[in-house]
């Protein structure tokens, strides 16, 4: 037996042709098996072909009107956002308008603000100023002057009273009215008692409040004394004089809690005024100026009412006169007219050649121009 070699190319070309007709054998066999199914999977194919074709027109058809929705719905979409952004532009230039109108009337307000904190700043200096004045004595009297001289300029007329007025005692009163006899003229004397108010006012307890009560006492009493010692002389002013407090919180003071010094005022023919008061004694004084002015007058007044009598009864003589004048006119007149129809008639008669009718009427027209010339 002849040995075989396995890496002989021939051996290795008719193995390889053995299996390949082997492999061919099988196959054939294999084909003849599975040729029938075949032909049903080829029936089962075109069947899914024909499905997948209507599957692919629905689809079609759902996509077109998918697409017709999805359109429908973008414009509707659009149309609301474009109504939407009107709105919204709309409320955006509203709250536009508000807010500036706002903020211009925040601005308007800052500047009100700004301005009452100058007024506030500039009070703060007139308080302080005036703390400044009132607490000095001298000051606080000038001040005291200052508040009455302008009371008295506009209650009295200028001529009906004096201030600074140097009296016969060498004592200068703050202002003097010339009042008529009697009373005659009164003296008007600023006074401030500052201290023992503000005292009063501070006072923590009974013991300050009753220190604070006795200084206040003290100070008006002295005022009271000086200016009845000082300002009323017998033959020369009023029998009383005005203490003026520029303060109405001082004077509602003396009269709620220390009646006893307004009536040792009366005892003392002093009497104490506040501003307010002292204005409506003043009016008071004003009309017994004027009163007494017009009974000054009087005789003056009756001799123009004569004059103005005597102007009247002769104005109604010339009235009279004028009167007769136009009735002795109105005659005349008349006796023109008398005339003048006369002459007309003539002159009418004179144009118709009517000599007979003037004839008779020439006695008649002698008397005429006597009349006229009489007239």
């Amino acid at each position: 037996m002849i040995p075989l070699d396995l890496n002989d190319p021939r051996l290795q070309a008719a193995i390889a042709a053995g299996v390949v007709v082997l492999i061919l054998l099988l196959v054939l066999r294999a084909v003849g098996r599975v040729a029938r199914p075949l032909t049903a999977l080829s029936q089962r194919v075109e069947s899914l072909g024909q499905g997948q074709q209507q599957l692919a027109g629905g689809l079609t058809h759902v996509s077109e009107a998918q697409a017709a929705q999805q359109a429908q719905m973008i414009q509707l979409m659009e149309t609301r956002l474009a109504h939407v952004t009107t709105s919204m532009n709309e409320n955006l230039t509203t709250s536009a308008k508000a807010t500036a109108a706002s903020l211009g009337a925040l601005q308007q307000r800052l500047q009100v603000i700004d301005k009452a904190q100058d007024n506030i700043t500039k009070l703060s200096g007139d308080v302080l100023g005036l703390q400044d004045i009132l607490s000095n004595k001298q000051t606080r009297g000038a001040f005291g002057e200052i508040q009455l001289n302008e009371i008295v300029g506009k209650a009295l007329p200028p001529d009906s009273y004096s201030l600074q007025a140097t009296l016969s005692n060498g004592r200068r009163a703050d202002c003097l009215i010339h009042l008529p006899n009697p009373p005659g003229p009164i003296v008007v004397d600023a006074k401030f008692p500052l201290e023992g108010y503000e005292a009063l006012r501070s006072a923590g307890n009974d013991t300050e409040v009753q220190h604070a009560a006795r200084r206040l006492r003290g100070d008006v009493r002295a005022h009271i004394k000086a200016i009845s010692e000082k300002y009323i002389l017998e033959g020369e002013t009023a029998d009383g004089a005005l203490m003026f407090l520029p303060s109405e919180a001082v004077y509602a003071e003396l009269h709620a809690n220390f009646p006893e010094l307004v009536r040792e005022g009366f005892t003392a023919r002093v009497w104490i005024v506040s501003p307010t008061t002292c204005m409506a004694t003043l009016n008071t004084m004003r009309a017994i100026l004027k009163d007494a002015r017009m009974r000054e007058q009087a005789g003056a007044i009756r001799k123009e009412l004569a004059a103005l009598y005597a102007d009247v009864e002769r104005l109604g003589m010339r009235v009279g006169n004028l009167d007769r004048h136009f009735g002795a006119a109105a005659k005349d007149i008349e006796e023109i007219k008398i005339s003048a129809t006369k002459a007309g008639s003539r002159a009418r008669r004179l144009d118709a050649f009517d000599f007979e009718e003037l004839s008779e009427d020439v006695p008649q027209e002698a008397s005429a121009p006597s009349r006229i010339v009489r007239g």
